[in-house]
């Protein structure tokens, strides 16, 4: 079994080379310009990522630059040592750092999550696995449904019968009864009579 080959090609795809060699050169620019140049590098991500997100952050950028400078422009001072070209020197110096370091992070997320959409695109997902469908009349009892109380209740079950022991003890007590009848001597029908006449008159 072979897996799939290579993805295709779908248009022009930059070499990992030409993408790495951009950013590098758009990460530096606002270091190599003191951060007057930061505006360029947010330009370049947002063309390439197109994220409302990046165009607000160039929009911000700009405003920034142009703040920093307007602030350098307002020191009179005749070596532009005031409290305004410090601050706008050190407002365009951070704003190009923190343009750099967001640069970074954003462009190697956009083509990572680029390069995972490419693969996940070629790969086909693999199909859920057959169920057979279940037969009528083939359930066993114990998955049947429970019972519902619409249901007919069961039909009471029948008297016990008399058990054959009972019959048996009846005859013998019958039988019992009829022998002691039988060895009991008879009485005497008139008490004031003596039983045996014979031994009256040898009397």
């Amino acid at each position: 079994m072979h897996g799939p080959g290579i993805p295709p090609q779908h248009g022009p795809q930059p070499s990992n080379g030409g993408v790495v060699a951009l950013r590098v050169l758009f990460a530096l620019l606002p270091v190599l310009t003191c951060g007057f140049l930061a505006w360029g590098t947010m330009l370049r991500l947002a063309v390439v990522t197109r994220k409302p997100r990046d165009w607000w952050l160039l929009a911000a950028c700009c405003t920034l630059t142009v703040f920093w400078i307007a602030l350098i422009d307002a020191d009179k001072t005749p070596d532009t040592t005031g409290w305004q070209s410090d601050t706008g020197a050190f407002g365009t110096i951070l704003t190009g750092l923190a343009v750099c370091a967001y640069f970074l992070v954003a462009d190697i997320r956009h083509h990572d999550a680029a390069a995972v959409a490419r693969t996940a695109a070629w790969y086909p997902q693999r199909p859920a696995p057959y169920v057979p469908p279940q037969q009528q009349g083939t359930t066993p009892a114990a998955y049947a449904y429970p019972p519902t109380p619409q249901q007919a209740p069961a039909p009471a079950p029948a008297a016990p019968a008399t058990p054959p022991r009972i019959g048996q003890v009846r005859a013998e007590l019958d039988e019992l009864s009829e022998l002691l009848r039988k060895q009991t001597p008879p009485r005497n029908p008139d008490p004031g009579r003596p039983h045996n006449e014979g031994e009256g008159t040898a009397r």
